[in-house]
């Protein structure tokens, strides 16, 4: 009897199994990392301009790795859309930096005035930016063919913003869980997927009880320390000590309780520097894994279950990465300063080509430093966080996304121009 060999027959390896969340990250780091280090590269000899090329790489590279349901995402906006926000958005900010640098050169009471104003109207442009590239990313963002976009009035996101964050620093960060959890409901009411309507239904009272042992922890011993640096301190001296000499003046701040209260202030200020290191890996992961699990679609509902240990790892792996470069940026600077002032101080009568390159080696160097930070943050903190922030959500009737259809979707990339010339720009 022969054995019949047949490789119609020959057994295949069994399909993927999606994973039980739906959701799964597959882009790999050492891509990621050519990708910014070519991006920084290009930065530095176009002097800043190819930012709108390596922000488009960097978002078709976390979108399109993103599956969701056995499906990716995609991100369909282009380099030249966002340089062609920006640039209008100079435009239209050009004349009015104008307008403010004007106002300073008036009268001390004007200039107070403006100030304010270019203050107020700065940061309620800020939140205008913010929620409009937000509409512009959602509209640039496809899955199965349709569409994310957005609804609703930029401007009375920006006024709702402003107001939060006004109840924000009264209450020195108190009011944080309801503002967030307000603007979120904002945004996720004037969300959509084609036609499907997005909804937020976390809880500001929650997350607040969550995070007021923290706030505790970070906040109460900094306000204690300028409450007793206040109590420690005399203005009435203060003021007696301005009108008299220097010996005597010494003697009436020293009975003003200056030093005793200043210590008292740098210590509340050098623990809330501390803590806010030591705990931002927690706060972050705890209002990521609220957020997350507020998120509605119809039906779909999503959980996070990310872990705060995974976000103090991603978070240690950027400062010993950080460490090393700044230990090899020091060894290299010390070098290069050697070598410049020695080229100096030989070069008598020289010294004002001398002076331009020391700015221009300053300059360079600081430029290169910085865009390495910056690489190295993207690279260790943006992309793992992107990735274990969508694979720890857990989504439930994921089959109500088999039944939508497709909406229009408009976006301007003037929003996101906005964002950038503003500096308040997102992924």
């Amino acid at each position: 009897m022969t054995a019949v060999t047949s490789f119609d027959a020959a057994p295949t390896d069994p399909p993927p199994v999606p994973p039980a969340n739906g959701v799964v990250f597959s882009g790999a780091e050492s891509p990621f990392w050519r990708l910014l280090a070519r991006g920084a590269a290009l930065l530095l000899v176009t002097l800043g301009i190819y930012r709108f090329w390596l922000q488009t790489d960097v978002r078709r590279f976390l979108w399109n790795n993103t599956e969701i349901a056995g499906d990716y995402l995609e991100y369909i906006g282009t380099a030249r859309e966002l340089l062609l926000g920006f640039l209008v958005a100079i435009v239209f900010l050009g004349p009015l930096y104008a307008i403010f640098g004007l106002a300073s050169l008036a009268a001390q009471w004007l200039q107070q005035l403006a100030g304010l104003f270019s203050l107020v109207a700065l940061a309620v442009l800020g939140q205008f930016a913010v929620y409009r590239a937000r509409r512009y990313r959602l509209s640039r963002t496809v899955y199965r063919g349709i569409r994310f976009h957005q609804t609703g009035s930029a401007w009375r996101y920006a006024i709702c913003a402003m107001f939060w964050w006004g109840m924000i620093g009264m209450t020195l960060g108190l009011a944080y869980p309801w503002a967030q959890a307000s603007l979120e409901r904002f945004k996720m009411r004037n969300t959509f997927y084609g036609d499907l309507r997005g909804e937020f239904i976390g809880s500001g009272t929650r997350l607040f009880f969550r995070g007021v042992l923290l706030w505790f922890v970070v906040v109460a011993p900094f306000v204690l320390g300028l409450i007793v640096a206040g109590a420690m301190f005399d203005g009435t001296l203060v003021g007696e000590a301005a009108k008299q000499g220097t010996r005597s003046g010494t003697n009436a701040l020293d009975a003003a309780g200056t030093g005793p209260a200043a210590a008292a202030a740098i210590l509340g200020t050098i623990w809330l520097v501390v803590a806010v290191a030591v705990l931002y890996p927690t706060f972050q992961a705890m209002v990521l894994r609220w957020w997350i699990s507020g998120l509605r679609f119809g039906e779909l509902t999503a959980t996070s279950h990310l872990r705060t240990g995974t976000v103090y790892r991603l978070y240690w792996r950027f400062a010993w990465m950080s460490l090393v470069l700044a230990l090899v940026v020091g060894v290299v600077g010390f070098f290069a300063a050697k070598v410049v002032f020695g080229a100096d101080a030989s070069a008598s009568g020289r010294r004002v080509p001398f002076e331009v390159v020391e700015i221009s080696l300053a300059i360079g160097f600081y430029v290169i430093t910085a865009l390495a930070y910056s690489t190295i943050y993207q690279a260790t903190v943006k992309l793992p966080f992107w990735r274990h922030g969508f694979e720890s959500a857990e989504l439930k009737n994921v089959e109500v996304l088999d039944r939508v259809r497709a909406a229009p979707a408009t976006g301007s990339p003037v929003g996101e121009g906005f964002a950038d010339a503003l500096h308040v720009g997102g992924i």
